[in-house]
């Protein structure tokens, strides 16, 4: 049975968010907001965070200095993941990605169905993992964050999770640069 085994010590992580937007600014940023209160409120520490528009140069730049950045662990943006032809978070997120972790998108999706139907449809939800960072790609409503964060972030990026998480495989994301 999945779930938090207390007899292991929690472990928290490093992270960045991205709210990516041509509209918002850090005085309306809900998402970004939220995020920050989900990761803070889990135990983790929120190692920067950034506001950036809608060009694919300028997400994928982002996501560079963060993975380049050793105090930071865990990048996860919001917003630009929709179909319209200013959403290119997921074309930035595989510019940086070494591997894509192509599951994430997939349960993100089919959490979203059994709330919004086939909605969920136009969500490209992505993550994945570039020199031992991982890239989490959510949409920019705040209830999408909430479910990404409450449904999967939070269980797979508490390193007690079990059977398996995200954060216990951390220190092992480099070791094909050591062979």
């Amino acid at each position: 049975m999945p779930g938090i085994d207390t007899s292991r010590p929690f472990r928290p992580l490093n992270l960045a968010i991205m709210t990516i937007s041509d509209s918002r600014t850090a005085a309306n940023d809900t998402s970004g907001d939220l995020l920050v209160q989900r990761l803070t409120a889990a135990g983790h520490h929120l190692a920067a965070r950034a506001l950036v528009q809608d060009e694919a140069a300028a997400i994928a730049a982002q996501y560079r200095a963060w993975i380049d950045d050793p105090a930071v662990e865990i990048v996860i943006s919001t917003g630009g993941t929709g179909v319209t032809g200013r959403d290119v978070t997921p074309e930035a997120l595989e510019q940086v990605a070494e591997k894509l972790i192509a599951g994430f998108g997939e349960l993100f999706r089919m959490i979203s169905f059994q709330k919004i139907g086939t909605s969920a449809l136009q969500s490209r939800a992505t993550a994945g993992v570039a020199k031992g960072t991982y890239l989490f790609a959510l949409p920019g409503s705040p209830g999408a964050c909430r479910d990404g964060w409450d449904e999967i972030l939070v269980h797979q990026l508490d390193n007690r999770h079990r059977p398996c998480n995200f954060a216990e495989l951390l220190p092992r994301l480099r070791e094909h640069e050591h062979s």
